[in-house]
């Protein structure tokens, strides 16, 4: 069954190939097909285009589809195009042209924009609800092991000294820029797009505002065109959201894989979460930390692939646009794994607490032992001239009894001012 069917069919290639594997993807977006049609159904009969019975009917049986998907046991055969045909099919099924009404005043593609928005909202606020977690994961950690020190590095090459504390509060309070971004992606999805049809609305008297407020939308996508415009772009919002928040992840994975190596040896693991090689009994590899990093890397190049499908699209459907399902969705469900996953692991680190005992970390020293200098009344030129000098002949001492005392620092690494700006932005 097609929507678009006039009593004609089309070569099963050109089928096939049109099709895609939107049967599959619209498994997950069916149950906001189903939500969308609710409302349309309660619409059409304020408006005078159902009885009230006709209304009641298209819900309760909706309802039933809704258990169905629930319960796993609604599916779409290749008979059906995608859920639209299949929900649309099961209705008339049942209340024979009763169901045949509910495609009154709406179009295959605001039902994909509206189905689209609604699934982006609940997956939007998951992804949030999973980095909040992080969040507390990392900050609990940068608690606990706030007064262990740990190499700080710049080019590689020993810089400063560092903590676990300033480590995790760091990825913790990135975190937050990250949902900044989620933020604007949730403002551009809770936008209703239903009722602007194919694109330039309808000749019947359709109340947008109701359906707004049926479905829980802040507000409604007025102009029709610039709602058909959205298709695409409320995605694109969305893997942007996305793409900050893998580019943290990976950023931190990339150290866990560095400091768990036996040259850096900062960080320990289980060995249920590592994995064996097949020739070499000895190793423990970081598998799950290079596949976060990999995904999150993935992740980072979707707004790129959606930018390439939209390119010079003139205002107006194009079926090209089928596809950013098949780019955003796969993207979703790759970043609640790896959210997922990180957190997992995460709780069961354990740290190295005797680091820097190694001499080779005794530059790490030189910046604070450089600057008791300065204190001391020493100009700072001078003095940095003097370390130098030191460090080339040999005599470095270095001041390990380091006292880091500002906003930020190691030694004041305000994890409750942090904990506060995640709330403002979680409220």
């Amino acid at each position: 069954m097609k929507l678009w069917d006039k009593g004609f069919s089309t070569d099963k290639k050109i089928d096939h190939f049109t099709v895609g594997n939107d049967r599959a993807l619209d498994l997950l977006l069916a149950k906001y097909d189903v939500i969308a049609s609710k409302a349309h159904a309660k619409m059409l009969g304020k408006i005078g285009l159902l009885e009230k019975t006709e209304v009641e009917n298209l819900c309760t049986t909706l309802e039933d589809i809704q258990d169905s998907i629930t319960k796993g046991t609604f599916s779409i055969e290749s008979d059906f195009e995608d859920m639209h045909s299949k929900i649309e099919y099961l209705l008339t099924e049942k209340l024979g042209d009763t169901g045949k009404k509910i495609h009154t005043a709406r179009s295959r593609n605001d039902q994909v924009l509206v189905a689209m928005h609604l699934y982006l909202k609940d997956e939007l606020d998951a992804i949030k609800a999973q980095t909040k977690t992080l969040f507390d994961i990392l900050l609990q950690l940068a608690e606990e092991h706030k007064n262990v020190l740990l190499p700080g590095y710049t080019h590689l090459q020993i810089a400063m000294p560092s903590s676990f504390g300033l480590w995790f509060s760091a990825y913790a309070e990135s975190l937050i820029d990250d949902l900044y971004f989620i933020h604007a992606a949730y403002k551009v999805a809770d936008q209703n797009p239903l009722g602007s049809a194919a694109g330039y609305g309808s000749s019947f008297p359709i109340d947008r505002n109701f359906t707004t407020k049926e479905m829980g939308f802040e507000v409604l996508k007025y102009n029709v065109v610039a709602a058909q415009m959205g298709r695409g772009k409320v995605e694109k919002a969305t893997a942007f959201g996305m793409s900050s928040i893998a580019a943290t992840l990976s950023k931190m994975a990339m150290d866990i894989c560095l400091y768990m190596s036996q040259n850096f040896n900062f960080i320990f693991f289980p060995n249920e979460l590592t994995t064996g090689s097949s020739i070499m009994p000895h190793k423990k590899n970081p598998d799950v930390f290079e596949l976060i990093r990999a995904k999150c890397n993935k992740i980072q190049a979707v707004p790129n692939q959606l930018t390439l499908v939209m390119n010079n699209l003139p205002s107006g459907y194009h079926r090209d646009l089928q596809l950013v399902k098949e780019v955003i969705i796969p993207a979703i469900q790759d970043m609640k794994a790896c959210l997922e996953m990180l957190t997992f692991s995460l709780q069961k680190i354990k740290v190295n607490s005797k680091i820097l005992e190694d001499p080779k970390y005794d530059y790490l020293f030189s910046v604070d032992t450089l600057n008791e200098l300065v204190l001391s009344g020493i100009p700072f030129r001078d003095a940095y001239k003097k370390m130098g000098e030191d460090i080339e002949a040999g005599k470095f001492e270095p001041k390990r009894n380091i006292s880091h005392s500002h906003a930020g620092s190691l030694g004041n690494l305000c994890l409750e001012e942090i904990k506060k700006k995640m709330e403002r932005i979680i409220n």
